[in-house]
């Protein structure tokens, strides 16, 4: 036979205000958890944010720091190019001014030696014509005359000798005509063309080196 236990009774002075405070208590609490979890969870997504925005500041900046770079490896580059370019630019023209000045030294110990060349070269193909006119300057007349005779003496030029002595030719050059042809030696336009091609070949250079240093 199975027994129950006695029923409760139910007491009338249990203080049911209590235990609604407890609960408020608790909730109140729960609320306050939520908050501190809410402020960590707000803390982190902003620690995150500002991790990534820091990333973000710190690659622009390397991508600043980089294009700054390049352009002034491309300043250096085109400066080093410029000196270069000067430096082969007084190069050449100091061997220009050595070779003037040699050229000139040779002139002054042998004046005469281009008339000579002159002669050596046309000589030979000069058997058939009437005569050889050679214009020079007043002060080689003379010795050009005393050369001129005794290369002809040995070559096949049979006709007639004439040197003039003219102020506006340049000491060491000298005008070679006959009647149907002449050569010149003239100094002053062997310069200008020398120069010429200094100034081409300068160019030249640096057109090259620009055009490498661009396909780089």
């Amino acid at each position: 036979m199975m027994t129950s236990a006695a029923p409760t009774k139910f007491r009338f002075d249990l203080d049911l205000g209590h235990r609604q405070e407890r609960n408020a208590v608790m909730t109140e609490t729960a609320i306050a958890t939520l908050v501190a979890n809410a402020r960590e969870e707000g803390r982190r997504e902003g620690l995150a944010e500002g991790e990534r925005t820091a990333a973000v500041r710190a690659a622009q900046a390397i991508a600043d720091a980089a294009t700054a770079l390049a352009d002034h490896t491309a300043a250096l580059n085109a400066a080093l190019d410029d000196s270069r370019h000067a430096t082969l630019s007084d190069a050449v023209a100091l061997a220009a001014a050595i070779g003037r000045k040699l050229a000139r030294h040779l002139l002054d110990r042998e004046p005469t030696a281009e008339v000579e060349a002159l002669l050596a070269e046309c000589l030979a193909s000069l058997d058939a014509v009437p005569h050889l006119v050679i214009r020079c300057n007043p002060e080689l007349a003379d010795a050009v005359r005393e050369i001129a005779a005794a290369r002809i003496a040995t070559s096949g030029f049979t006709g007639r000798l004439v040197v003039l002595g003219e102020p506006d030719i340049r000491l060491g050059d000298a005008r070679l005509e006959w009647v149907d042809g002449g050569i010149v030696r003239d100094s002053t336009e062997l310069e200008a063309q020398i120069e010429q091609r200094i100034a081409q070949y300068i160019a030249a250079h640096r057109a090259g080196t620009q055009s490498g240093g661009q396909s780089s």
